[in-house]
């Protein structure tokens, strides 16, 4: 063998172990060094140098997962059989457990997300689901995130995302809403019947209390019922006159031509 031939040798090892000794870890990772299969640490971000043969690394990213759970079914406490999927967003903290706690921190994730997500909705009623969506979300999150906190993985969001009713339920819920909104346009207009009623009371107590007022409310009504261009108006007598004629003749007595009745 050549020296040549040697010298390529060398270089080629040299090169191996420089490559095999440095490591690059990226701004959103973290490298989890052993040694000898002893855990020695996370290190990064930047260059990393490992002792050839002796460590190695495992690279943990730190960034933000978004997982969608596969829709669910799941039969609530009010017995409403219900399809919800879910997405849960959350992230590793802890590389160091990431890495010895747990296998593969994303697969248990999920796994663990689907299990709570038909616990967590096994335990509601329906219109809580439909109504209370934000205190759920909220429940998930803390379920799911107490569990994978021993990985060294926080559960920043859980949303609950689309709920499926079964036909059934959908047309009785449309029914009820239906007759929901019934029922109210009755309460405003009966409600609307009673302040009308209550405020023409009023109006007639107010204006039987004054005489002159009743004759300013009918001339009233004339000068609206004049702005009609194609209305016909028949003024009637004064009132004066009506009680010069109309009084007598409760009392028996004929008025005269004067206007003075006659005594019978």
């Amino acid at each position: 063998m050549g020296p040549l031939v040697v010298l390529v040798v060398v270089l080629v090892i040299v090169l191996y172990l420089v490559t095999s000794a440095l490591k690059v870890v990226q701004e959103y990772e973290r490298g989890v060094v052993f040694r000898l299969g002893r855990l020695v640490g996370a290190r990064g971000p930047g260059l990393i140098f490992l002792i050839p043969f002796a460590e190695r690394m495992v690279k943990v990213d730190l960034r933000v997962v978004t997982h969608e759970v596969p829709s669910q079914e799941a039969i609530t406490r009010d017995n409403v059989t219900v399809k919800v999927n879910a997405v849960v967003y959350y992230k590793a903290v802890e590389p160091e457990r990431v890495v010895v706690q747990v296998y593969d921190h994303r697969a248990a994730t999920s796994k663990i997300a689907q299990t709570t997500l038909r616990s967590v909705l096994g335990q509601s009623e329906l219109d809580e689901l439909l109504s209370r969506r934000e205190q759920i979300n909220q429940e998930l999150q803390r379920i799911i995130d107490e569990q994978t906190e021993i990985w060294g993985v926080k559960v920043t969001s859980v949303e609950v995302r689309d709920v499926e009713l079964p036909q059934s339920m959908q047309r009785a819920m449309a029914r009820q809403a239906e007759a929901e909104r019934e029922k109210r346009a009755k309460i405003i207009h009966a409600e609307g019947e009673f302040n009308a009623a209550a405020n023409l009371a009023e109006a007639a107590r107010v204006v039987g209390s004054q005489p002159v007022g009743l004759q300013l409310r009918y001339l009233q009504t004339l000068s609206e019922i004049a702005t009609e261009k194609q209305s016909t108006i028949i003024f009637p007598l004064p009132l004066e006159f009506l009680n010069t004629v109309v009084a007598p003749s409760l009392n028996g007595r004929e008025p005269t031509a004067g206007g003075v009745p006659d005594e019978h």
